[in-house]
């Protein structure tokens, strides 16, 4: 399908959140062109836990952004069959727990379960604790699965994706940005969204705006274990742990540094071992992935998304909180610039927020 009626919006970046605003673009029927330095997923959307949390500690600036997740997905899921979510659930205890209560009623169902339920939840844990909290509506996914989903539906809608493509440069006309300079040539485009994570700060840099989104670490882990253990996705002081139908064990853990000890397969044996203690019949853990992934943070840890204010026809999108928005964000960044209809849930995000680099002038 083509729409050559539509804008012509170039999308730079093939992670999750530059998936989903291709998808939304494309379905909304603007020209679409995703460019990638490397492969689809190839980024952090590679290296994601991939939780669907909507519930944080407050006060939440995007507590209502947020609170939309679950049902953006919900919308995704009946559009995309091949699109796997688990809704099992989480449970969360031990320290900061009562932080982890929703701020406010926008935020997904939440609330305290007693160990007689944990254990009606987690029927293999070994020590359940006194009380627990269960947020039942929350989800995981794997993020590079959901990726080529999303890409899959956006190249059915007539868009052209383009890997192993840098971006060279922009080409600005009269304060417009109007093509983008890549290694396989020069794309015109009437807006470029630049969705490339902690490639950003470099990008928007070429436009006289270095927007500060810093690369913030942390360390994905993946094993192979007997199926059907794990049966929520479990979070405490210890762990950050679930398991996929198929029975392998996904697991986060904190960066703590570049010291030999602190290196992601030491980890990886020590959280393992852990895991093992924790659940009976899970079996041995056998790694099959360590690795340390880059999420894109801004320095105020808001997302930032939103056209530049310095030049115009460039909207930019990251977040760490990727995965959990990368539906919702898709679909009203795609209503922002196709329609021209702001959204407010999207007002704390703004790139305008940040001091434009000396020298940069607003676009007329």
């Amino acid at each position: 399908m083509t729409h050559p009626e539509g804008k012509h919006i170039v999308v730079i970046g093939a992670g999750i959140v530059g998936a989903s605003l291709a998808y939304h673009l494309a379905v909304k029927g603007a020209k679409v062109t995703v460019v990638e330095a490397q492969d689809i997923a190839s980024g952090v959307t590679g290296t994601s836990f991939g939780w669907i949390n909507t519930t944080r500690r407050a006060p939440d600036p995007i507590a209502a952004l947020r609170s939309t997740a679950i049902s953006e997905f919900h919308r995704l899921e009946a559009q995309l069959p091949d699109l796997k979510i688990q809704w099992a659930g989480s449970l969360c205890y031990g320290a900061d727990t009562d932080e982890a209560l929703p701020a406010s009623s926008h935020q997904s169902l939440a609330f305290r379960v007693a160990r007689s339920r944990v254990l009606e939840l987690e029927p293999h844990l070994k020590n359940p604790p006194e009380q627990a909290l269960y947020k039942a509506e929350e989800g995981a996914l794997d993020p590079a699965q959901a990726t080529h989903t999303l890409i899959a539906g956006a190249k059915a809608q007539g868009a052209e994706v383009r890997t192993h493509a840098q971006v060279l440069g922009f080409t600005t006309r009269h304060g417009q940005v109007v093509a983008v300079d890549t290694t396989t040539g020069r794309l015109e485009a009437d807006v470029v969204v630049i969705a490339a994570g902690t490639g950003l700060k470099t990008l928007t840099g070429l436009l006289g705006m270095p927007l500060p989104v810093e690369a913030s670490p942390s360390i994905f882990i993946r094993y192979t274990a007997h199926p059907g253990v794990v049966r929520t996705l479990v979070s405490n002081t210890e762990m950050e742990v679930r398991q996929t139908p198929d029975g392998a064990v996904w697991a986060a853990q904190d960066y703590l540094g570049d010291a030999l000890q602190d290196a992601p397969s030491v980890l990886a044996q020590q959280l393992g071992e852990v895991i093992h203690k924790a659940f009976d019949g899970i079996g041995p853990l056998d790694l099959q992935t360590a690795c340390v992934g880059l999420r894109p943070v801004a320095v105020d840890g808001l997302p930032v998304i939103g056209y530049l204010p310095t030049v115009g026809g460039v909207y930019v999108c990251a977040m760490h909180p990727g995965v959990t928005l990368a539906a919702a964000v898709g679909r009203l960044a795609c209503e922002e610039i196709v329609d021209g209809t702001p959204s407010s849930l999207l007002e704390p995000c703004r790139p305008g927020r940040f001091k434009p680099a000396p020298g940069a002038s607003e676009a007329r």
